[in-house]
């Protein structure tokens, strides 16, 4: 049977501050982000299966990335954890709510890492994720793919 992928096009809107960092990124400030997610595998062969002819519903798709990612990140203030970040998510939950930490420094690099991991541990035996593309702006993107990894 033939391999074939499939993408699905997410948005979300965030905000992130780099701490540490030597250039305006390390102020608060939001992206309109898009991404792109592939999944790669065989079409289910059964003809007996409702999902017959899918490698994976859409729908399925769309509410694990939509659980995984875009619930947690859309309209979030994202901050790698240190000891000044946890005091300014105790400040900011209190009058915002929405502040995600994380371990990592959140670029766009690297938030395409920890995407990556939550999608892959959540998809169907047989299905597998080929790739990962997120636009941070309508011209700068960053890309991972599972070959390199």
């Amino acid at each position: 049977m033939a391999r074939i992928r499939l993408t699905k096009e997410f948005s979300f809107e965030s905000a992130h501050a780099l701490e540490g960092y030597d250039g305006k990124c390390r102020h608060i400030h939001g992206h309109s982000y898009r991404l792109y997610v592939t999944i790669i595998g065989e079409p289910i062969a059964d003809p007996a299966n409702p999902k017959y002819g899918m490698v994976m519903d859409f729908g399925a798709l769309k509410a694990l990335v939509g659980e995984e990612v875009v619930d947690r990140m859309d309209h979030a203030f994202v901050m790698r954890r240190t000891e000044s970040a946890d005091e300014v998510s105790m400040v900011l939950s209190e009058g915002f709510g929405n502040v995600v930490l994380v371990d990592y420094q959140p670029t766009c690099e690297n938030m395409l890492t920890d995407f990556a991991a939550r999608i892959s541990r959540r998809l169907p035996e047989g299905v597998a994720l080929h790739s990962l593309k997120m636009y941070e702006t309508a011209t700068s993107f960053a890309e991972w793919y599972a070959e390199d990894n």
